[in-house]
Parts: structure tokens; sequence; C-alpha cells
């Protein structure tokens, strides 16, 4: 068996579905099918019980697990030795900007990162216990024992299908949501954003027809959009990618805004050449003329950013 396939298996195993699994990985959902197929032919069992909504671990795989994970720690260390460092394990919350992941894989230098897609709430657990170096979270958060730099300030806008009655709209007010149901996510993935926007709508006098908990993978989330006549979200323009169907439309004013930070524990000497390296490349790689682009410096929940300096400067 191979060391790919075992990573490939444990993504499954944690996601319990495919799909997810393949988009975490960043491979096609039938490639990585291919490798469980093949893995589970090596070892003469069955890994998983495919059902329409998701994969069911069998006894197999809950015994393969334990060794799956002291084998690709093992791989993880053997790389480090030879490069005389610590391999970057970093993650990235779901919706993030689309220029951080690139600037973490730059930061790593020769030494190919470990990047994982998991929510705000999963990485401070993560970071706190030394089992992340690098995250990349959504605001705000209590960051009072953390390292931070924020790498991301944006508007927010309506995002809805292509059919949607409010499509050939070039603007939006919070009144022409009125009717309309909100895709959203489950407030343990984010508290402080999900709380932060959700009193914005309400302090603009928004009441959601039904607030619908959704997947964060693309796929699915696109899919959810469509098939609502009267669904919106609340996401920053980078969302909508051509030829996806869907259009995004900025709010004429009193737009709520979504702001990421870079976070790594200070203490940690590996930690912070990362993410000092990272949120430099951050700032040299995302726009600075466009709508909804970040917009300058802010403070940050359990601490203050300094200037647009060098990221050595920001570190605290």
């Amino acid at each position: 068996m191979e060391l790919r396939q075992l990573r490939y298996f444990l993504a499954v195993h944690e996601e319990r579905h495919l799909t997810r699994a393949a988009y975490a990985l960043g491979i096609r959902p039938t490639s990585l099918s291919q490798q469980i197929i093949a893995l589970e032919r090596v070892l003469g069992a069955p890994l998983f019980v495919r059902t329409p909504g998701g994969m069911t671990p069998t006894e197999a795989a809950d015994r393969l697990v334990v060794d799956a994970r002291a084998a690709v720690e093992a791989a993880r260390r053997a790389k480090e030795s030879v490069h005389g460092r610590r391999v970057m394990r970093a993650a990235v919350t779901p919706g993030a900007p689309p220029w951080v992941a690139p600037a973490l894989w730059r930061a790593a230098g020769e030494s190919a990162p470990e990047i994982a897609d998991r929510q705000t709430g999963e990485q401070l657990v993560r970071l706190r216990a030394g089992s992340l170096d690098v995250g990349v979270v959504v605001l705000p958060e209590d960051l009072h024992d953390l390292a931070c730099a924020e790498v991301g300030d944006a508007e927010l806008g309506v995002l809805v299908a292509g059919g949607h009655r409010l499509a050939q709209r070039g603007t939006v007010d919070w009144a022409d949501l009125s009717g309309s149901a909100l895709l959203w996510f489950a407030r343990s993935s984010a508290p402080g954003y999900h709380d932060a926007t959700r009193g914005a709508w309400t302090r603009a006098g928004w009441r959601p027809r039904v607030i619908r908990e959704g997947s964060p993978r693309r796929a699915l989330f696109t899919a959810e959009l469509a098939g609502d006549d009267d669904m919106v979200a609340l996401r920053p323009a980078w969302d909508a990618h051509d030829g996806d169907g869907l259009v995004w439309l900025p709010f004429a004013t009193d737009a709520p805004r979504i702001r990421h930070a870079l976070v790594w524990n200070a203490d940690d000497p590996y930690a912070a050449r990362y993410a000092a390296t990272a949120a430099d490349l951050v700032l040299e790689a995302r726009p600075q003329a466009r709508a909804g682009a970040p917009r300058g410096r802010r403070a940050v929940e359990g601490g203050v950013l300094g200037s647009t300096g060098p990221a050595a400067s920001r570190i605290r």
C-alpha cells in the first residue's frame, strides 16, 4: 500500500463523505474513490459502506485508523529530519480569501506543507494544543493567547442563483431580501462571526423567511442556492466564480464585513517563522483595488495589529 492511500483513507474516515474529503485534499472525488478501492483491494477488506448520505467506516476501517495515523506521522517526522525543520501544519477555514492558501504554500519553502480545510473553532483548539502551526480563521474570535495578523477585510454581499428574482439588480438593500430564505452555517463553526453578522441583519430589520444550515463545500453550497426559488447567501465577492451560475450583488448601504486573520502560537519558533513569511506573502498577493477587497489594518480581538510594514513587526 502507498502512504498517499493512507492519507486519503484518513481524510475520508474523518469527513465521512467522499466529496467533502476530496475537496479538503484538493483532488477529484473520482480519483479519491479509485484510491480507496485500490487500498481495499490491497488489504482484502472493505473500509467503507457507501450510502447516499456518505461513507460509513467499517470495523476494519476503525481498526486501521490508529496504524494509518502512526504511519503518516512517521513519514512526516522522516521528512522533517531530512530538511532539518518541521513541516508546516496549516489549516484554512472554508470560504477564506483565495490568495491565502497559495501564500501558505510559498511560505513553507521547499518542504511541502500539510494544509487542511478546518472550521475556525476546530483550528483554535488545535493551535492551542500544539497540533497545528498556522491557521486562517474568520473574525471576531478571542485570540488573547495567540499571535495574529489580519489578512482579509471585505464587504459581504448577496449571493444568489442566476434565476433569482434579484439577480438582475445592480445593488440590493436589506428590504429587498424580505421573504427570502438564508443559506447560513452552524454557529459552532465560527461563533464570533456568526453572531456579529446575525446582529448586523437584525439591526437592519431583516428577518429571513427561514435559515438553513448548509455545507461549506462549494458544489453542495451552489446546488442548495439553486434548489430554492428565493434563497440567498451572505458572501464576499470572491465567492462568485465564472460559470457557476451564481450572481453576487453588493449592498447599497450598511454592508456587513468579513475579516480573516492568520493566527499562530507566538511561543513556537517554527510557527512564528512560517506565519511571518506568510503574512508578507498574503499582503503581496491580495487584490488592493477592487470592490470588497481588504481595506487597511484594524484592531483584532485579542490584540492590535501594527502597520502594513514587514510581518515581523506585526507579531505580538
